[in-house]
């Protein structure tokens, strides 16, 4: 039988419609199994813990299990690549922090990289959480511009610790020593937990890292805070990094999640709307808040424009200072 040109136009009409709504409909049916979320740093660290509560409420939320599994070492790098190498279905996401921008430059410039910035698409930044300078209680100074001035003149040798190789506190230690002169010897660590253990015991006698790992050590007179790399609401009267003169180590620190390259955009905007959606929970919030963290909730495009500028800061330096993930 002949078709009419009426006949025509619905089925053009019909395939069209198919076609404009077949993306809607994969991200509304989206999970359909239980999410990998890979944390690359041991448990029980800020980013674990921040990972957990979030993968608590999207679990609740969202129909399926977000389960968060740590795959630590090399700086975050190993746990990044096995997310990078995964399938682009949303099913398998990254929740890094900020030293993703230093590792990720470090062994691009060493060429043992197994994996680009580009491997992955951002999906939503989950909290914000400042970067804490602290120094052990017993070494004599209130800020981060007399601690320099300590070190210029201490006759004992001084030592800094840090998360490790590549860590954002290894830049940020190699950063105020080369822009004031002072003598600093670095000493790595496997994570905060035995490096607020050695700083308390004066082992090294300065260091640094997320706010949340060491809030309440440092209200509570255990360390001594010298400065936040960016203003925190949890610690409103230590000043910046900025406002004591060292604008170079002024760095935003965030705890976000990432996707492999290629996952569709209605999956990626589904994510975005739950972790929104997520931390702006009641007792999401006050969890993030009582550790130091500011929820964010931000969108793709917001995080990758934070994180172009983050690592157009960093990996110059990261090159100029030769700055290896070991």
């Amino acid at each position: 039988m002949a078709r009419t040109r009426r006949d025509v136009l619905k089925g053009a009409a019909a395939i069209g419609g198919t076609v404009l709504f077949a993306p809607a409909a994969l991200g509304q049916q989206f999970p359909n199994r239980a999410v990998r979320i890979v944390v690359p740093f041991p448990a029980g660290a800020t980013t674990d813990m921040l990972a957990r509560l979030i993968a608590q409420r999207l679990s609740e939320t969202m129909g399926q299990s977000f389960v968060v599994e740590n795959v630590g070492g090399g700086g975050g790098s190993i746990g990044a690549d096995q997310v990078a190498k995964a399938a682009p279905d949303g099913h398998t996401l990254l929740f890094h922090n900020i030293t993703f921008s230093t590792t990720t430059s470090s062994l691009l410039y060493a060429k043992r990289a197994r994996h680009d910035f580009d491997d992955f698409v951002p999906v939503s930044v989950g909290a914000y959480v400042p970067l804490l300078l602290l120094a052990n209680k017993d070494v004599p100074v209130g800020n981060l511009k007399e601690f320099v001035e300590y070190a210029r003149t201490s006759s004992t040798p001084l030592f800094y610790g840090s998360t490790g190789p590549g860590s954002i506190m290894h830049l940020m230690g190699e950063v105020l020593k080369r822009d004031t002169g002072i003598k600093m010897d670095h000493v790595p660590y496997r994570g905060a937990a035995p490096l607020v253990t050695d700083l308390i015991a004066g082992r090294v006698q300065f260091a640094g890292d997320q706010l949340s790992s060491s809030l309440e050590r440092a209200r509570t007179g255990q360390l001594k805070p010298l400065a936040v790399a960016t203003k925190s609401v949890a610690m409103p009267n230590v000043p910046t990094v900025r406002e004591l003169g060292f604008a170079n180590l002024e760095l935003q620190g965030w705890n976000g999640f990432l996707a492999p390259k290629g996952t569709p955009q209605p999956v990626l905007a589904r994510l975005q709307q739950e972790i929104a959606a997520a931390v702006k929970h009641p007792d999401v919030q006050k969890r993030m808040t009582d550790v130091g963290a500011e929820p964010s909730g931000s969108t793709p495009a917001e995080m990758n424009d934070m994180l172009r500028q983050q690592v157009a800061q960093i990996r110059p330096v990261v090159e100029e200072l030769k700055l290896l993930v070991e």
